[in-house]
């Protein structure tokens, strides 16, 4: 009866444990926009899920992908880039403006990548389309917070749905 039982309960926390580790019930991005207006400059972060992250890197670029190891990263971080930077567009007060790299880094499950606009003396509006990880996931959320001189305002784009604006 025990070896019954022992059976019965390895294949359930088997069945939990593959389960959890073959997918996870949400798909999102996070972008993060600040205006830092002592340094004049937009600072933009993103954060993805490692494993979807990867998988749509492989998928896009044909190559090998992993972001987890550290000789790898010159590599990865051109892909990091290119990707999100076709993904994500952001307009300041009219203009499109040009995000500059900074890196990226993994931070538990998810990778979270850098970058800054230039010279943006005022940001009175901002327009932001962002697709990250849509061709991968028809589920796909992205999160968007911008802040503005302490003022922070969210909004949730559901795949399709890829434009957001703020006035500030």
């Amino acid at each position: 009866m025990a070896a019954i039982l022992y059976k019965w309960l390895s294949l359930v926390a088997l069945w939990v444990v593959s389960a959890s580790i073959v997918t996870h019930p949400i798909f999102v991005s996070v972008t993060e926009i600040e205006h830092n207006s002592t340094d004049r400059t937009l600072e933009i972060s993103c954060k993805i899920f490692t494993d979807d992250f990867e998988k749509v890197l492989r998928q896009t670029y044909h190559t090998h992908v992993d972001l987890s190891k550290p000789q790898e990263k010159k590599a990865m971080s051109k892909l990091v880039s290119d990707y999100v930077q076709k993904h994500l567009k952001v307009q300041v007060n009219g203009k499109l403006e040009t995000m500059q790299f900074q890196g990226y880094e993994q931070i538990e499950e998810a990778i979270y990548s850098y970058y800054q606009v230039d010279s943006i003396a005022t940001l009175k509006n901002i327009a932001v389309t962002d697709n990250i990880l849509y061709e991968y996931q028809e589920q796909q959320i992205s999160l968007l917070h911008i802040t503005v001189s302490g003022n922070r305002k969210s909004t949730k784009l559901v795949n399709p749905e890829e434009k957001a604006s703020f006035v500030f």
